[in-house]
């Protein structure tokens, strides 16, 4: 019992707290800052734990953020400065307050890549949301010979005790033609339960560029929705053999006795009982 009096050091608290914060499911952020502020005990703790896990965890579920009533996603992709970040189809920049979620300090900004090509994927990608992700947000940042694409939707029901966020980044370098994608799905289910599901899928291909900006684009968009939907295909299918392989790993078939128990007869049995005892 020792062992646990010891006091914990204030690095390894810091340390705690951040990973609670950084692994807060997607619309449950708030929820664990509280429960950790309680645990902690120690605003200035928790304010130091803060400082990296806010801006981190931010810029990894792709808040959104409303500049000028346009909403613009918050990602590394488009980070500028300490705490600053690119709205690139208005061509500004914009400081965010992580802890309040509040946009800051707007000014004009300029594209350092192919601003052609970009309008013409944030074209193209605008459409392809509308057909797969009504309530989709989406932001495309030009860098270099690079253009990244990146995809935002998420659906919260506390009510219903679930929460679901869908991400997905790629980026496309014109000058080698190499796709780099990364698609994760994050869902936490916890009525009478606590069930997460954290997925991931990488990708890293060839695709053909050339032509105009336009039919790059158009090419983009394709390579990303066949290569979405096989993801989403993959996890409906893994889903539907869950309980002939996860599941059954998990739980008996059959009782010890190995033979289905026969709840007709132990009901049958119980009212014979009953109804012996009132006699």
């Amino acid at each position: 019992m020792a062992d646990y009096d010891e006091e914990i050091p204030a690095e390894e608290k810091v340390q705690i707290a951040k990973d609670f914060l950084s692994n807060a499911p997607p619309g449950e952020f708030n929820e664990v800052f509280n429960d950790v502020r309680v645990l902690l005990n120690d605003d200035g703790l928790l304010r130091q734990a803060g400082e990296e896990a806010f801006s981190q965890y931010n810029e990894d579920q792709f808040m959104v953020a409303k500049v000028d009533g346009d909403d613009v996603l918050v990602t590394e992709h488009g980070k500028v400065g300490e705490n600053k970040y690119s709205h690139p189809s208005k061509g500004k920049t914009f400081g965010f307050d992580h802890l309040r979620r509040e946009v800051q300090d707007i000014s004009s900004g300029s594209s350092s890549g192919n601003e052609t090509l970009r309008v013409a994927v944030e074209s193209a990608l605008a459409a392809y949301l509308k057909n797969h992700y009504p309530e989709g947000i989406s932001t495309v940042y030009a860098r270099g010979n690079d253009v990244i694409a990146c995809i935002e939707d998420h659906k919260y029901q506390p009510h219903n005790f679930w929460n679901g966020k869908w991400r997905a980044s790629w980026k496309l370098d014109t000058s080698s033609g190499i796709v780099e994608g990364v698609v994760r799905t994050q869902v936490h289910y916890y009525e009478d339960g606590n069930v997460q599901l954290n997925a991931k899928k990488e990708v890293n291909e060839s695709l053909k560029v050339g032509g105009s900006d336009d039919e790059t684009a158009a090419a983009l968009i394709k390579f990303i929705e066949k290569a979405e939907s096989d993801y989403q295909n993959a996890v409906a299918e893994n889903y539907s053999t869950m309980s002939t392989t996860t599941f059954k790993a998990l739980r008996r078939q059959l009782p010890v006795t190995r033979q289905k128990v026969d709840w007709n007869k132990i009901l049958n049995y119980k009212i014979g009982q009953e109804l012996s005892s009132k006699k």
